[in-house]
């Protein structure tokens, strides 16, 4: 089941099927909560890492943004966000590359697809109950 975004202003899946797919074949009848163990570990990052970004960001600490990039990137594929990991690539492999003139596109962009896809996970959870 495809997840579309909860901002009525955009269009387009937030979660990639797939991914949600094989995270319910591991756990088929829900009995060990895996779903909700997962978005919950999913959003406790993000409420760490955004803040951290957006600090990095705001004093030039390339390493700081590269970290949160490279966290996010793996997280948010695992809960289905691939808009969010090609975000996080992106970001990841300009700074790697020494291409950080301009970021800010790229970590508000970020930071607009992490609040979709938490979004999409409140709205799924809600939905499973």
């Amino acid at each position: 089941m495809a997840v579309a975004s909860a901002n009525p202003d955009r269009t387009g899946v937030v979660l990639d099927p797939a991914a949600l797919e094989g995270l319910r074949e591991l756990d088929p009848t829900g009995k060990n909560r895996l779903l909700e163990r997962v978005f919950a570990a999913f959003q406790g990052s993000t409420a760490r890492l955004i803040p951290k970004l957006h600090e990095s960001h705001r004093t030039a600490d390339l390493t700081g943004m590269r970290y949160v990039a490279h966290t996010l990137k793996s997280s948010a594929a695992s809960v289905g966000g691939m808009t969010l990991s090609g975000i996080c690539a992106d970001l990841e492999t300009r700074i790697r590359s020494g291409h950080t003139d301009d970021l800010q596109p790229l970590v508000q962009a970020l930071a607009n697809e992490v609040d979709k896809l938490l979004l999409a996970l409140a709205h799924l959870s809600e939905t499973r109950r």
